[in-house]
């Protein structure tokens, strides 16, 4: 199995001094994702949680919806000429009856940790139907809850500790309970993580469930949100345009700049508790 970190010798400077030392780094190595025994993308990712992060892909790509869709996954052993196994290789079975991934999700080129939509054709692409909504989803939820999350989450996150250089995604209920943390070098790697492991304990949809996530929220998180059925997105940091408009058009409630009691509620207003009056 790989690494979650390694160290390496750096030269740091305080201050004018500076002195060796042993650094610990988050780990990175790509990870090949096959459907069937073909493959179908690469990621950049950190080793750990690899069956959840690719799982949860699929349930972004509109490919699998529950966990009976799902007939088994594995490492590839030979991943390499003589034969070995690099547990960077993951090999998804679908249960019979369910459609293999369209031809046109293959990616021509690596997913960086940074940018999950790279190699997609257009962005019409990216707007994959979801298997359920959620505009009609019931969830009201406080903003003291709300508000508390960041710290939950952020004291979550064990390998950040070591490393401060890992995004993180938690899965929270509407009473503020941490259900499911994961982290990531890549943020949409993370929220995979933990789409994955909610399909695989039978939880997706994700009605009356908050993501949150560590950085800013791009649409191709809110995408994912979707495609999970959880009605509301937080994030510490900033939405794009994009997301925001995706957000608005599939009812979910996009929460941005999350810090402390300070929030922006760019769309699904309606779901806080008590509902703020302008």
């Amino acid at each position: 199995m790989g690494r979650v970190t390694v160290r390496r010798r750096v030269l740091r400077v305080r201050e004018g001094d500076s002195s060796y030392r042993p650094d610990t780094l988050a780990a990175e190595e790509p990870m090949e994702i096959r459907v069937g025994g073909r493959p179908l993308t690469v990621t950049m990712r950190t080793p750990g949680d690899d069956f959840d992060l690719a799982v949860g892909f699929l349930v972004s790509e509109g490919v699998l919806r529950s966990a009976d869709e799902l007939a088994g996954i594995r490492y590839c052993a030979g991943a390499t000429a003589d034969g070995g196994n690099t547990y960077n290789v993951v090999d998804v079975a679908l249960a019979p009856g369910v459609a293999a991934p369209d031809a046109s999700l293959e990616r021509n080129f690596y997913t960086t940790s940074s940018c999950g939509l790279c190699g997609k054709a257009s962005l019409d692409a990216v707007r994959t139907t979801a298997a359920w909504t959620v505009d009609e989803d019931p969830l009201r939820i406080g903003t003291d809850v709300l508000a508390a999350l960041p710290d939950r989450l952020r004291a979550a996150q064990r390998v950040f500790d070591s490393t401060g250089g890992l995004h993180a995604a938690g899965l929270f209920s509407a009473e503020g309970e941490l259900l499911c943390l994961r982290e990531d070098v890549g943020r949409h790697n993370a929220v995979d993580k933990v789409v994955g492991h909610a399909l695989r304990e039978g939880l997706v949809p994700l009605r009356g469930s908050v993501l949150m996530v560590s950085g800013r929220a791009s649409f191709e998180l809110v995408q994912k949100a979707v495609m999970a059925g959880t009605p509301l997105l937080a994030a510490v940091s900033a939405p794009s345009s994009l997301a925001v408009d995706l957000a608005a058009e599939s009812g979910l409630t996009l929460v941005g700049f999350l810090r402390g009691a300070s929030m922006n509620v760019y769309t699904g207003v309606e779901r806080l508790d008590p509902l703020p009056v302008a």
